[in-house]
């Protein structure tokens, strides 16, 4: 094998690989030896067919696999013997001349091709005891966990009926109607003794509004129109008319905190239950401070290191970014980029491209020269953890990232990131200060916003 330089660039690199005939020719011989007692061909006994004969039938196929097998080997030594890091997998290319291909076929001409690739930057990392940061504290303050457990209190209550009642919002209704699109009846437009919490949104704007304020056996038209973007085309967009009549009405009865009701939630008794709410809620105050300093280390990495991008990275980053823009844009969301220009919202979106480019690199080089690593303990955590998300789905969870390509590298690359986080914040210089649960989260806001 021959390796000659024929270009570069910045970190752009292009390497023309030869690989002789002869290495062509022992290769498919090998090839050969290895089919040779397997082939199957009439007129011949399994594993006697001569091999000059598999050679003449199946040669030209078994070349073109050959060829295939020496330019993915040889390209990977190429760039082991050169000591090369890509930044991506690089672009093979061959001559164009089919007459030429075919002499390499036929082992008349040695194999040549290019191949292009773009190298990860040396990176110079930052002396990280040089690094200040800030940690923020807040405690969970009586107010707080009141809420929460007049929250949970809520969702542990129960409901009762009373005739005399006019509905109001929190109050569930046993309904039945039957809805009407310019007089004729569609398909799913009706219902009979359902159950709703009024102000709940389970149904489409307007309908609940309308039975706000009606009474057991009470009888109404409600109007009401499906959005636009309802999910059922023929029904977008349009005008109902829902005859409903109200056949119970339910005040909410609130439950009261006490031991009993603790144990319905977990807990040993009253005192304990507000332990571990204090707890849980201690530990999102303790989540958000950590984002908003690990966003204030992120800053301080990407300002602390300067070098030349790969721009294949960038670019592909770019390409996802932007693909996920024009999605948002489509669907009416991204309010904040409304009235910019195409040019305008490109510029902004490539800087942030550039961004996670140089701080993907810049945190991997950190792993790599600390030898950080995700363990499948922690890999086995983190998918067990995506499959809670999606109860009653954890098989399709598991067979997506076990077929879908990249999407294991998705959960590992979080993992390993907070792993060279905790890494830094270990030798930076921290100082503590506390704060409200207020200002905790405006600075957690204006520091994700920025």
């Amino acid at each position: 094998m021959q390796i000659i330089e024929a270009n570069v660039d910045g970190l752009k690199r292009t390497l023309k690989v030869v690989v002789g005939a002869a290495e062509i020719e022992q290769r498919l011989a090998s090839r050969l030896d290895q089919v040779k007692d397997s082939v199957q061909i009439k007129g011949f006994r399994k594993g006697k067919v001569p091999v000059a004969h598999i050679k003449k039938v199946y040669g030209r196929s078994l070349m073109t696999e050959v060829l295939q097998d020496a330019i993915r080997e040889t390209s990977d030594a190429a760039i082991r013997d050169r000591k090369e890091r890509p930044a991506q997998m690089p672009n093979i290319s061959l001559s164009e001349d089919q007459d030429e291909i075919n002499q390499v076929i036929e082992g008349k001409k040695d194999l040549a091709y290019q191949m292009t690739f773009e190298v990860v930057p040396e990176i110079q990392l930052a002396d990280f005891e040089t690094i200040e940061l800030e940690r923020l504290s807040a405690d969970v303050d009586d107010e707080t966990l009141q809420k929460s457990i007049d929250d949970l209190l809520k969702r542990a209550g129960s409901f009762e009926a009373d005739a005399e009642r006019k509905a109001e919002t929190g109050d569930r209704v046993t309904i039945t109607y039957k809805g009407t699109i310019n007089g004729e009846a569609f398909e799913g437009g009706s219902g009979e003794g359902l159950s709703l919490v009024l102000g709940n949104a389970g149904f489409i704007p307007g309908f609940e509004d309308g039975i706000i304020g009606m009474g057991k056996g009470e009888t109404k038209d409600v109007s009401c129109r499906f959005p636009d973007d309802y999910s059922v085309d023929t029904l977008a967009g349009k005008d109902a008319v829902f005859n409903v009549t109200v056949n119970e009405v339910e005040k909410p009865v609130e439950a009261k905190l006490d031991d009993e009701i603790a144990k319905a939630f977990g807990a040993e008794n009253a005192d304990n239950l507000k332990d571990l709410v204090r707890k849980q809620i201690q530990s999102e105050f303790d989540k958000a401070a950590r984002v908003k300093m690990k966003r204030e280390l992120l800053d301080k990495l990407e300002s602390l290191h300067s070098f030349e991008l790969p721009r294949s990275l960038v670019d592909r980053e770019f390409e996802g970014i932007w693909r996920q823009v024009e999605a948002s844009r489509k669907q009416g969301e991204n309010a904040e980029d409304a009235g910019k220009s195409e040019e305008e919202l490109r510029a902004e979106y490539q800087k942030i491209a550039e961004r996670r480019v140089r701080l993907g690199l810049v945190v991997g080089e950190i792993g790599a020269k600390n030898l950080i690593e995700v363990t499948q303990d922690e890999m086995r955590m983190a998918l067990m953890e995506q499959a809670r998300r999606y109860p009653g789905q954890e098989k399709f969870v598991y067979e997506y990232f076990e077929k879908t390509p990249g999407a294991l590298q998705e959960l590992r690359a979080p993992i390993f990131e907070d792993k060279v986080v905790d890494l830094i914040v270990g030798k930076a210089r921290v100082s503590e200060k506390k704060v409200s649960r207020e200002e905790l989260f405006e600075q957690v806001k204006a520091a994700t916003e920025a």
